[in-house]
């Protein structure tokens, strides 16, 4: 049986140094590890010729020292992790591979006990290291994002126990993190809100769905503040809950406006009521004096402007013009006789002044009803300005005939 055939197909990467540290002999698998060939491995020193440390001084390449501890104890040694990279072929561009490995190095002894070879069996755990490596930057970035998050951030492994809080939680409650892990979250709960809070937490964790509940939570000064707690479940590939990440966002600045606003708003309500009920009131005061005002016997007549726009009438003032729409016109325009008998210069005092005009027995020529023809009718009138917010706005003119009165004077005067 051919020895060095049965070695060489050993599965596993296998190499033989000597005491001098010089290959002796190597699997196939070791040299497909490796990316060398037989020739240049047997016979060249181990660590100065086949895998020279780049970065290491010869004395402290750790694969020497453990190769010196085996022919001084005559012991396996197992080494730590560690990182050697494989030079590629220059028909693969050169450069390096980054490699891992797991390294156990076994003394084969002679006869006499004495350490004859050393082999040493390197396990390439690259991809592991590496996975491994990406997990914990991952981890370092998760951590980093949560601290530095404004709220307070936490973890619940699968059994529903605490695992993690970030620095905000020391922050809020003045309790050390370790005794949070410890003892839980339930201590700075309100009283009144525990038990809802872990009823919709045992409901959450049970059917591995999303939890959401506001709750108040105690202060490092023994003040409660209302906090919005949420949830989240994260799964494996397969489906399975690995952990819970919540996070706790203070809302009490914001629930408190809120109520604020409903409070506001009632007494907006109750106000608006109270203005409605004076509007109606006032509503109903209008229409009854406009009814009034409507149905006297005396002539009502309100101007607005400066130009003494008709706004509103009488039924009485209406007759005087029968057929003919006078609101929304300025009274000059609509009535150019009046105007010509000069009670446009009299409106214009009265709106510029404030003062009140009164005449008695005042002759005015008015169209003669169904005629077409004028006719001097007598009358008593007033002009009183209308304010607004302590602003004149329009005149109020009030009148009545006396063109009967005068006439039946006249006639006993002349008896």
């Amino acid at each position: 049986m051919d020895f060095n055939i049965l070695f060489n197909s050993i599965p596993e990467p296998i190499v033989v140094l000597s005491r001098e540290y010089k290959v002796v002999a190597a699997t196939d698998a070791f040299l497909e590890t490796s990316l060398r060939t037989r020739e240049q491995l047997v016979g060249a020193h181990f660590l100065l010729e086949a895998f020279p440390e780049k970065e290491l001084a010869y004395q402290d390449n750790p694969v020497k020292k453990g190769l010196d501890q085996v022919l001084e104890t005559k012991q396996t040694v197992r080494l730590a992790v560690t990182r050697y990279d494989i030079p590629k072929p220059e028909s693969e561009e050169g450069g390096y591979e980054v490699r891992f490995w797991e390294i156990i190095q076994i003394p084969i002894l002679d006869r006499a006990g004495n350490v004859e070879y050393i082999m040493q069996k390197p396990l390439d755990v690259t991809e592991r290291e590496i996975t491994q490596d990406a997990l914990q930057k991952s981890e370092e970035k998760f951590r980093f994002m949560a601290e530095a998050m404004p709220q307070l951030i936490f973890t619940v492994d699968q059994e529903g126990k605490p695992s993690y809080f970030n620095k905000r939680w020391e922050e809020f409650t003045g309790i050390s993190l370790e005794e949070l892990v410890q003892t839980g979250w339930h201590q700075v709960i309100h009283p009144d809100d525990l038990e809802n809070t872990m009823a919709k937490w045992e409901a959450a964790h049970k059917a591995g769905t999303e939890m959401q509940v506001e709750l108040r939570k105690r202060d490092k000064n023994g003040i409660y503040r209302w906090h919005l707690c949420r949830s989240i479940p994260m799964k494996d590939a397969v489906g399975n809950i690995t952990m819970w990440i919540g996070s706790s966002t203070d809302i009490h600045d914001t629930r408190k406006l809120v109520q604020e606003l409903l409070d506001s708003n009632e007494q907006m309500v109750l106000l608006a009521d109270q203005v409605q009920h004076a509007y109606e009131k006032a509503e109903s005061e209008r229409k009854t004096l406009e009814r009034l005002i409507m149905e006297a016997p005396a002539m009502f007549v309100i101007l607005r402007g400066p130009e003494h726009r008709f706004e509103l009438m009488n039924d009485q003032y209406q007759q005087l013009y029968p057929g003919r729409n006078l609101i929304g016109m300025p009274l000059g325009e609509a009535l150019p006789d009046i105007k010509a008998q000069g009670f446009i210069e009299l409106l214009d005092k009265v709106y510029q002044t404030g003062e009140t005009y009164i005449a008695e027995g005042v002759p005015i020529i008015l169209p003669k009803a169904g005629s077409g023809e004028m006719e001097e009718r007598c009358f008593n009138f007033s002009y009183q300005p209308i304010y607004e917010a302590d602003k004149i706005t329009g005149i109020l003119a009030f009148g009545y005939d006396i063109t009967n009165e005068i006439l039946f004077k006249k006639k006993l005067e002349n008896q």
